[in-house]
């Protein structure tokens, strides 16, 4: 389907080429207008093809030439268009001319494609495969898995590590608690050990004493069958005569469910563990669940109030919730670094000492394994195969190529195998969103803003009505992290995603998977010692993007004639300087660039010759030296991004770019004029000046939902900023304001903006009163160094939308907050940090009855705290041996306690959702009272004990 989804994107950006560059075509028109409904016809069969590709070569064959197909046709259209910009500069009888010529050629070369495709739609007859679109099947590899699996679901692991801990929390989840029937879901990527812990709970001698007459186990697979899983069951948990089990099997599929339903029923409790569901539809369809109710049951799984348990095993955690709201799902963890290498011993070296062998093998084997990361089918995978041969040199061979071993390993079971099964599933507009994490280097932590900014600027993301595309790119993103393919590294306050990470084996599979598709070309870290020439074969000819980790003056002096239709270059890791003559080759090789990304590279200068790349969408100058841009940046018509910071001073050329969506300007050394009102797709605008945006016509940014606006502020006049603000009232959802140290905030009223939910104040503000007027849809506030004298709280209690709220260092210099009864009706997150004088926060009863996350300093004295009745996070800024030991020896039921990573650290407390009500009043009293302690013992005369 990542085929069927490029072509797509292809397809369409021709169909806009020609509404949005038409005068380019005149003369040429009619042919590429005839070529793009000749692609659109054979998007017709992608799709199906696509799916089966995996298992017919002559499919995949057909595939890959439509890919080239129109890979091609938008080569020769965006070159046709460049070339007629370029000869705008030339006199008239020459650009007569060139202009006739080139219409003839590219009339030839669309003729050629024409034809090309009438020859691919032919031989599609003449192979026999013009029914591809009929029905669909499993892939024989994924039948033969299913197999696999559904042979052994009694066969426990001998060799578990690092799963003890988690069996036991399991099997108290099954034994105890609710007496409801419950659903509990183990969630976690391919090869994580689901299954491994799935079968060691099933088994394991408490369960068996509490489930003695009704259990099984059932396979489902992607391919599922109600009916096949209802069989399973039934055989397991009934003594059936042959006569009665043929009599079953010629039963209907819900007359199967009924049966089913009915000795479930008449038993005492049972247990059914569901092994590898994919989707929340197959979970309806196997439960008979007709309605999205959280508490509706379904029709074949009945709730008897016996304390029935249904285990099930997924990668998607939208499965988990769908099946039981109510229940936390399990999310299995990597293995640590010590764990992944006892797991590896115990595989490798079977029940001999690793000690006994010698040092070099144990080298070795800590390298291998750590390349695992974590991941146990690999560990376990890469003990087999190396407990066979104990020589150096075949654990070398297996050292030097990893991966490829392991793919293959257990030939069906091998890692690569069962990875795939997840990108396989994916739905076609996630395909290339996923082949995209390919570009980014081994274990690099990306940011997600820039992430969802290249995936748009790649045409990855679709235009959804009525809502933004980058809001359309984070919906994929996290549909992305719910299926287990990127990992989550940091979040903010209000739980939105960071930065993220794709483990190495992910990784492997997307780099696999895109060179499959022509996707990209090679990920380059380049050694002048492995490749002293210097010419670009390195690189496939039909590359479309590439990635450099290393090394630019060499990648900088490639002749890069084989790759002249780039469409993507990104750079990474790379510092030192860069001379400006360095960067013409980019202008000179790839013509087509749509994405550039230059950050963290070591230019001080841009050459003026960039203003020619202009099919350029995204421009990325991030944390360069760079200083100044060039005014030709001005001819970047398609330009959507443009991410830069610590300039002195943005050209006022940026009114010339009309489809700018996406502003990036921070922290500008000068204050000069800046024209941006003439750009009015802009969808954020961070970091324009207060200065330049007053001078700005605001009512023609109509489309605008971010806006940032930093700098001195004196000489803005209060007044007319807030009219300017007001002004964006249909569009505007976040805004942040940062002054300078010297200058005041202005006043502004902001009731007459009824999007804006997101609000960020940097400085200082002479008060806060009932005359600031904030809009009451915001849901999300943050004050730093606003330097108030007076409690913020009888204001801010009264916002009825508010769930987040964060007073940061300086917002407040009182020593008291006090939130009365029924203040903040709605907030779930509270954050009070770096507040060096409050010592009291005083909360009545009534008050914040939904608060989630309280985050505060050691020092604040919380009254009230224990009648936060769903509060289940506590963020404490103080970790100490005073604490761990105070935490050991206290009476502090329903909580755990954590240490929050990084330089400011503290203590992470939190309890499981779902309590009583009177059990959540006892967790809450119990960790008043921990508090309290904590606090009386780090009182100043008691500074001494924290000192451990």
């Amino acid at each position: 389907m990542a085929t069927e989804a490029l072509v797509s994107f292809a397809v369409e950006r021709i169909g806009e080429m020609l509404i949005q560059e038409a005068s380019f075509f005149k003369g040429v028109r009619g042919q590429v207008d005839r070529l793009h409904k000749d692609l659109r016809a054979m998007q017709c069969f992608l799709e199906e093809a696509d799916k089966k590709q995996e298992e017919d070569s002559r499919v995949c064959n057909w595939v890959s030439e439509i890919r080239e197909a129109v890979y091609e046709a938008e080569d020769i259209i965006d070159m046709f268009i460049l070339n007629a910009q370029l000869l705008r500069t030339h006199s008239f009888p020459e650009r007569a001319f060139k202009k006739l010529t080139n219409r003839y050629k590219v009339g030839k070369k669309v003729e050629a494609i024409q034809l090309g495709l009438q020859d691919i739609s032919n031989r599609r007859e003449a192979l026999g495969i013009k029914n591809i679109g009929e029905g669909t099947s499993t892939s024989r590899s994924a039948q033969m898995l299913q197999d696999l699996r559904r042979s052994t679901p009694h066969a426990e692991e001998h060799v578990v590590v690092g799963l003890e801990n988690e069996a036991d929390k399991l099997v108290n989840r099954l034994i105890g608690g609710d007496q409801r029937r419950r659903v509990i879901s183990l969630v976690g990527m391919g090869g994580i050990g689901k299954t491994t812990l799935a079968k060691k709970v099933y088994n394991h001698t408490k369960v068996l004493k509490h489930f003695p007459d009704c259990r099984a186990w059932a396979y489902v697979s992607q391919d599922c069958r109600p009916r096949d899983v209802y069989m399973q069951i039934i055989k397991q948990i009934c003594t059936s005569t042959k006569e009665q089990v043929e009599m079953m099997e010629k039963l209907q599929e819900h007359e199967l469910g009924a049966f089913l339903h009915e000795h479930l029923k008449d038993n005492n409790r049972y247990l059914i563990v569901l092994d590898d569901v994919w989707s929340p539809s197959d979970w309806s369809c196997l439960a008979k669940r007709s309605s999205n109710d959280p508490d509706c049951l379904g029709s074949v799984f009945p709730d008897g109030g016996k304390g029935s348990r249904i285990l099930l095993t997924t990668r998607y955690k939208e499965v988990a919730s769908h099946a039981d709201v109510r229940s936390i799902p399990h999310e299995m963890q990597l293995l640590s670094k010590q764990k992944s290498w006892d797991l590896f011993r115990r595989k490798a070296f079977l029940d001999i000492d690793a000690e006994s062998y010698l040092p070099d093998l144990k080298e070795l084997g800590e390298k291998m394994v750590d390349k695992c990361n974590g991941l146990p089918l690999a560990i376990v995978l890469l003990g087999g195969l190396l407990s066979k041969n104990m020589s150096h040199i075949e654990w070398r061979k297996v050292h030097d190529n990893i991966n490829a071993y392991l793919a293959k390993e257990g030939s069906l079971t091998g890692v690569m195998t069962v990875l795939n099964l997840s990108y396989i599933d994916l739905p076609s507009y996630l395909k290339p969103c996923f082949l995209h994490l390919s570009l980014f280097p081994e274990d690099y932590v990306i940011s997600t803003r820039k992430l969802l900014l290249l995936w748009i600027s790649e045409g990855f993301v679709l235009q959804q009505d009525r809502q933004s595309m980058k809001d359309t790119a984070e919906i994929y993103l996290n549909e992305l992290i719910n299926r287990n393919l990127i990992q989550v590294v940091r979040t903010s306050v209000n739980a939105r995603v960071m930065e993220c990470r794709v483990h190495d084996f992910i990784r492997e599979l997307a780099i696999e998977k895109a060179k499959e598709h022509n996707f990209f070309g090679t990920n380059i870290v380049v050694d002048p010692h492995l490749f002293p020439s210097t010419s670009s074969s390195l690189f496939s000819s039909k590359s479309r993007r590439q990635s450099i980790y290393s090394d630019f003056e060499r990648y900088a002096s490639i002749e890069h004639y084989s790759t002249p239709y780039l469409r993507s270059l990104l750079f990474f890791n790379l510092g030192g300087i860069c001379r400006i003559s360095q960067l013409d080759f980019i202008t000179k090789w790839f013509k087509v660039l749509r994405v550039l990304d230059l950050e963290g590279l070591g230019i001080e200068n841009v050459p003026s010759v960039i203003g020619e790349l202009i099919h350029l969408r995204y421009l990325g100058l991030r944390h360069t030296r760079l200083k100044m841009l060039p005014l030709s940046i001005g001819n970047l018509r398609n330009l959507q991004t443009l991410d830069i910071n610590n300039l002195k001073r943005v050209p006022d050329v940026i009114w010339k770019i009309t489809n700018m969506r996406y502003l990036y300007i921070e922290e500008q050394e000068e204050d000069d004029p800046l024209k941006i009102d003439t750009v009015q797709n802009l969808q954020i605008l961070s970091g324009i000046t207060f200065n330049q945006w007053i001078r700005n016509n605001s009512s023609k940014l109509t489309c605008l939902e971010k806006l940032k606006i930093e700098g001195r502020c004196e000489l803005v006049e209060g007044v007319e900023f807030s009219n300017s603000i007001a002004k964006l009232h249909s569009s505007l959802k976040s805004l942040y304001l940062k002054a300078s140290d010297e200058s005041s905030i202005p006043s502004l009223a902001m009731s007459s903006c009824p999007h804006l939910c997101k609000l960020d104040i940097k400085g200082r503000m002479e008060k806060l009163t009932e005359t600031f007027q904030f809009p009451r849809n915001l849901s999300q506030l943050t004050l730093e160094a606003c330097t108030l004298d007076c409690d913020p709280m009888p204001i801010l209690e009264k916002l009825p939308k508010l769930l987040t709220l964060r007073l940061r260092a300086g917002s407040y210099l009182g020593k008291e907050m006090h939130v009365s009864a029924n203040g903040f009706p709605q907030l779930k997150i509270l954050q009070l940090l770096g507040l060096s004088e409050l010592v009291l926060l005083n909360i009545e009863k009534g008050a914040m009855p939904w608060l989630m996350q309280l985050q505060f300093d050691f020092k604040t004295e919380i009254f009230g705290l224990n009648e936060l009745l769903n509060l289940v996070e506590v963020k404490y800024r103080s970790y100490s041996l005073l604490i761990r030991l105070l935490w050991m020896n206290t009476d502090v039921s329903f909580w755990s306690l954590t240490r929050i990573a990084g330089t400011k650290g503290g203590s992470h407390i939190c309890r499981q959702k779902g309590l009583t009500l009177a059990s959540s009043r006892q967790a809450l009293e119990r960790l008043a009272d921990f508090l309290e302690q904590y606090r009386r013992l780090t009182h100043p005369c008691n500074w001494a004990l924290t000192m451990f």
